[in-house]
């Protein structure tokens, strides 16, 4: 047995090579006998702070929390696409869920490994066989599209979906629901905006392309700002097929203007009349959300600088999209945060997955290991897969960090921030490692309570 890494002091205890090796691809997986550990119920509060809006009060007390007996085997689908254009993807994320499945359950848990076949036809017709094995909770599918299509046909049984697509979160009904497990651009804006607002930046521009995704960040940067009292002073956007965005950079720093400005500043203080030359002025922002990543962040950024926004001056933020290798090779991004789960436990899970299976996992590896980890902990602790377990306040602490699943359908995370050096990252500001509930309101002076 290796030695204990990052991840498995968050998560849970190493386990030989031979016995996850010996996991083959088999459609449904009992684990053997052992104690739960990840992810862990995370810890108890130490201080109240606002929660997220939750769902409107039932005007019934709600039930308790169901329970499970003892000796009663619980069946867990795992929708995956196996077969397909998404195979690999599909693949590894089957890989990453049974080192779950064997760091976590017990032998009265049982992982049923479906097939979506990379379509949403294919994603109901696997989620309807698990039904029809018991399954009493499905994790997946991937894709959005593919969520939707599962969610009318489960009626109450819970879903976890891997999606990052907020639309495909569905919780009004009073059972089941369907939450969305995916990264989520908001929380990465919100936590980035608001540490850069500790840090004196109050002043803030966004670049993002055109489309959905481009409106959601610009949204959540608003929202955030506004919560930490910062601005938006200038916001540009861009068609994302538009290969070259010099003019959209070049009117959101006024480059034109100002470098008239300077022009005839030089030109009054070569001159012999003594007449000083128009000020020059100065950006109206500290800091610059850029909403890209992978290639197309590296096209970008060098931009930036030509055109006279300068990452001295001004500093350089990003989303998850940036958390990538290499990122610090592009000089314009040294010394950019951008928020992200904190990267220590990930890099012991990607160790020790490439140790198993000989490769790197994909980023969305963790998902399915905390996913499944989170599945078999319930059931360890004998309880039901219903709204009241599933959205424990306290959360849960996995590979990616602690995660609570919300009454809304979508994952809350506690993010670390990071900066971009030129050999890596380094955590500026590290993830909280646990969630506090809202404080009880305080008494009325009426009641005399």
């Amino acid at each position: 047995m290796s030695a204990t890494t990052a991840a498995a002091r968050t998560a849970a205890t190493l386990l030989t090579l031979a016995l996850l090796a010996g996991c083959a691809s088999q459609p449904t997986v009992t684990a053997p006998p052992r104690a739960a550990q990840a992810p862990q119920q995370a810890p108890q509060p130490q201080a109240a702070q606002p929660q997220p809006e939750a769902a409107p009060a039932q005007t019934e007390a709600a039930p308790a929390p169901a329970t499970v007996p003892a000796d009663e085997t619980v069946r867990v689908a795992l929708l995956l696409p196996l077969s397909g254009k998404a195979a690999s993807l599909g693949e590894a994320m089957q890989q990453a869920a049974q080192m779950a499945l064997f760091d976590t359950a017990d032998s009265h848990f049982q992982l049923l490994i479906r097939d979506t076949k990379s379509t949403p036809e294919g994603s109901v017709a696997a989620a309807q066989d698990a039904l029809a094995a018991g399954a009493t909770l499905l994790i997946g599918p991937v894709y959005g599209v593919d969520a939707k299509a599962v969610t009318p046909a489960v009626g109450t049984v819970p879903v976890l979906s891997f999606s990052n697509d907020a639309t495909v979160a569905d919780t009004r009904a009073p059972a089941g629901g369907t939450w969305v497990l995916g990264f989520q651009p908001q929380d990465q804006v919100a936590r980035v905006v608001s540490y850069a607002a500790s840090r004196g930046l109050t002043r803030l521009a966004l670049l993002a392309p055109v489309g959905s995704n481009g409106d959601m960040v610009e949204q959540a940067m608003r929202d955030a700002a506004a919560k930490a009292g910062a601005d938006v002073t200038r916001a540009a956007r861009y068609q994302p097929t538009q290969k070259d965005v010099s003019d959209t950079i070049k009117r959101l720093s006024n480059f034109d203007q100002r470098h008239a400005q300077m022009a005839a500043a030089r030109e009054a203080t070569a001159s012999k009349d003594g007449k000083p030359g128009p000020a020059v002025e100065d950006l109206s922002f500290q800091a610059i959300l850029i909403a890209e990543g992978g290639q197309r962040l590296k096209e970008v950024a060098p931009l930036l600088p030509f055109f006279d926004i300068d990452p001295g001056p001004v500093r350089f933020l990003g989303t998850g999209q940036w958390d990538e290798p290499g990122i610090g090779r592009e000089p314009a991004l040294v010394g950019g945060w951008y928020a992200s789960a904190a990267p220590d436990a990930r890099q012991g899970f990607e160790k020790r997955f490439n140790d198993v299976y000989g490769q790197r996992p994909p980023r969305l590896a963790t998902l399915a290991y905390d996913a499944t980890a989170l599945a078999a902990v319930l059931a360890k602790g004998h309880k039901a897969y219903v709204r009241e377990n599933l959205t424990d306040p306290n959360g849960f602490a996995g590979i990616d960090g602690v995660f609570r699943l919300l009454p809304t359908g979508q994952v809350e995370r506690g993010l670390s921030v990071l900066e971009v050096t030129k050999t890596g990252v380094t955590v500026v500001d590290p993830a909280p490692t646990s969630f506090t509930p809202a404080a009880a309101p305080a008494p009325s002076p009426n009641t005399g309570s």
